[in-house]
């Protein structure tokens, strides 16, 4: 059971996600913040897994709030719920550490779903996004493509896993593929990110498609 924070100044669009999320197993609580300082104090003061957060807020933004809040927690999964779509608000926010980036016209049942495989380890960008980080970081793949891809020395399974990962597999679908036990994905996960040097599988997956780790065709 997880607790999860909604961080949105509409009072409308706040009040739907709550109906939406209330009905779901495997919430134990909701809380709701309607600024990114009030939901930086929630965090402080609260238990909470997750960040269902809206870029455009008063005073403090979506991305300069998702900063602070991974400063206090780098494990709380960040969802980012919004209608901004411009190349550097997605990238920032990515940098920031979201772990997901939706739009708002995303269906609520959805959306739903997309936090439950965030909260397990995956990542998640609907198609648009998906393009523009693509894009962003193809952009910058063949600069000493050969140094990157020597460099982290990752094993033949470590490297599987990596594609696994930024195919924005969890921990529980890909040792269901792999067909090996969910705590020896987390100890090859746990390795992945300590050889790339980053802190969690969002910064894994930029890193990756900063420096074409793949063995597959992704990009």
């Amino acid at each position: 059971m997880y607790s999860i924070l909604i961080v949105e100044d509409h009072e409308l669009i706040r009040f739907g996600l709550k109906i939406a999320f209330e009905s779901k197993d495997f919430i134990s609580e909701i809380f709701e913040s309607t600024t990114g300082e009030d939901a930086i104090s929630a965090v402080k003061h609260k238990h909470i897994d997750a960040v269902i957060m809206d870029l455009g807020l008063p005073n403090m933004n979506g991305i300069e709030a998702a900063k602070e809040i991974k400063k206090i927690n780098k494990d709380i999964k960040i969802i980012i719920l919004t209608s901004h779509t411009s190349e550097s608000e997605v990238i920032n926010s990515i940098k920031a550490g979201a772990n997901a980036y939706c739009s708002k016209d995303i269906n609520p049942e959805r959306l739903a779903d997309i936090l439950s495989t965030v909260l397990e380890g995956a990542c998640w960008f609907d198609s648009k996004i998906a393009n523009i980080v693509l894009n962003y970081f193809s952009s910058n793949i063949n600069t000493a493509k050969s140094e990157f891809t020597q460099s982290f020395n990752l094993t033949d399974r470590e490297q599987e896993i990596l594609d696994y990962i930024c195919d924005g597999l969890n921990n529980t679908e890909i040792a269901k593929i792999l067909d090996v036990s969910i705590n020896t994905i987390k100890v090859h996960v746990s390795s992945i990110i300590q050889k790339l040097g980053v802190e969690d599988r969002t910064q894994v997956v930029v890193k990756a498609f900063k420096n074409n780790l793949f063995s597959k065709n992704i990009i």
